[in-house]
């Protein structure tokens, strides 16, 4: 496929917005256009969206990216997808209507249901196809909960009248007027439901979760053309020729393309990835083995560790606790305590990820004295990211056998300096954050425009990867053993607070 235009445009449709950024030839962003949504909370633990805001706000952000660019539709050699990946949404064939909310990753909604297929002795078998822990955070027994709770729907989706997707597959639904259904193999890879060796989906897990075949999206690769755009959407139509989903799509636009490269990206959650090349290492103690992309007949993996709530509590200081009117004050109040006094906050609004697994933990603050201000709060709170990250980094250098030389960091929140600075000492690391932190929306930038010959290979996109800044470790190792025990004790204290 020639290139037939002068820019990317990237939709990066995350957990609490969405966004559209136009990039050029040398991976600079020329636009940018971000637009919130309400999250919806219907009972403790449950997370959902209301799929009309996701495709709104991603349709109005990407009009308004090509006008602040002065460009026009028929100037863009292609589109990159890429999204929160296990948030779940159905929807009617005939009509593209969604028949309930979107299930969001972070929900708990069907703990009940993954610990009912433990108790049947099904871990194992979910873990050994998928390389995911059985857990709410995905989809599949998401997808179980509303067949078996929203009356009549089942039977819809048996005779092929409702569909799933994870958001790409919705919005590529959307855009493309309803001619294609497909997503890629990265988001397939974070169902429960998609064999990560066969790299199809699996037929005993649909089984067992009863999802009917018929619902399901056709399974294609990170970098190819998936449709056009109707016309009327965006002024012409433009090809869709990259999916991804958003922590792969990250890994991909920090030119990680070697065996033993990794990423953080600081978003709503947290989500470290490790490449572990053509072939698939299982975890033992908690991470997840996904596949990374694939291009062409290439398949890559990696490994990856999840934290839930990183970003969001910046968000609930504002939203809950009302201590910053917006987040971009919270490094300055956090800069305003020497230090945390001692006060953790464990953010387990939703239950602990990576490498716990804990669905009935809950938010916890500990350490709290008269003395405790909104400073030490906001500073725990940041504090908070860099623990959970760092847990999970060390476990996952540990079953890889290796040493991180350095950490890679992109998101929102690795544009605080204070938070990168803790990170890199409780690392004992540098951290280097690159120019351009919206990877997420570079790498499915990246991927699109290799299907079209944009970009010619993954050598010319190494080339754009530059160091913006270092932060070097401070803290001695005693030190940072000291905290790194102390955040333990408070983590242990949140664990298993609600029934089962």
């Amino acid at each position: 496929m020639s290139v037939t235009g002068k820019y990317i445009l990237a939709l990066d449709q995350g957990t609490t917005s969405s966004r559209a950024i136009v990039f050029g030839h040398e991976g600079q962003i020329l636009s940018l256009a971000q637009q919130e949504f309400e999250q919806i909370y219907p009972r403790p633990g449950e997370v959902e969206h209301d799929p009309e805001a996701i495709w709104n706000s991603q349709l109005s952000v990407a009009r308004e990216a090509l006008q602040r660019a002065g460009i026009s539709a028929g100037q863009v050699a292609a589109i990159g997808i890429t999204n929160q990946r296990e948030t779940t949404i159905l929807w009617e064939r005939a009509t593209g209507r969604p028949v309930a909310n979107a299930i969001v990753w972070q929900s708990r909604v069907s703990a009940p249901i993954c610990d009912r297929l433990k108790a049947e002795g099904l871990e194992k078998t979910f873990r050994e196809r998928t390389g995911l822990v059985l857990d709410a955070y995905f989809s599949g027994t998401k997808i179980k909960h509303l067949l078996d709770t929203v009356p009549g729907l089942r039977s819809r989706a048996e005779q092929g009248e409702v569909l799933f997707g994870t958001v790409d597959s919705f919005l590529l639904w959307r855009l493309t007027g309803g001619r294609r259904h497909a997503t890629d193999v990265s988001n397939a890879s974070r169902t429960l439901l998609f064999n990560i060796r066969t790299l199809n989906w699996d037929e005993e897990l649909l089984k067992v979760l009863g999802v009917p075949r018929a619902m399901l999206p056709e399974v294609l690769s990170s970098s190819e053309v998936y449709g056009q755009t109707e016309a009327a959407l965006l002024g012409a139509p433009v090809p869709i020729t990259g999916v991804a989903g958003d922590q792969q799509a990250a890994l991909f636009g920090q030119a990680c393309f070697q065996p033993g490269m990794a990423k953080n990206t600081y978003g709503t959650g947290c989500f470290a990835l490790l490449n572990t090349g053509a072939k698939p290492v299982a975890s033992q103690k908690g991470l997840l083995t996904s596949v990374a992309w694939r291009i062409g007949p290439e398949v890559n993996y990696c490994l990856e560790g999840a934290v839930f709530i990183a970003g969001a509590v910046v968000q609930w200081l504002r939203d809950g606790l009302r201590i910053i009117a917006n987040s971009g004050e919270v490094e300055a109040l956090a800069a305003s305590a020497r230090d945390s006094a001692g006060v953790y906050f464990v953010p387990a609004f939703v239950g602990l990820g990576a490498p716990y697994w804990d669905p009935y933990a809950r938010g916890t603050i500990i350490g709290i004295t008269r003395d405790t201000t909104r400073a030490h709060i906001a500073r725990a709170a940041l504090e908070s990211i860099a623990y959970q990250t760092c847990d999970v980094l060390r476990l996952m250098q540990e079953e890889a056998g290796l040493r991180l030389p350095h950490l890679k960091v992109d998101g929102g929140a690795a544009c605080n300096a204070l938070l990168m600075q803790f990170q890199a000492d409780l690392l004992g690391v540098p951290v280097h954050r690159p120019a351009v932190v919206e990877t997420t929306a570079l790498g499915a930038a990246y991927l699109a425009g290799l299907a079209t010959g944009y970009w010619k290979n993954r050598e010319e996109i190494s080339t754009h990867w530059s160091l913006e800044r270092e932060f070097t470790p401070h803290l001695s190792a005693q030190q940072r053993e000291q905290l790194c025990r102390r955040w333990e004790r408070a983590v242990a204290r949140s664990r298993a607070w609600t029934e089962q």
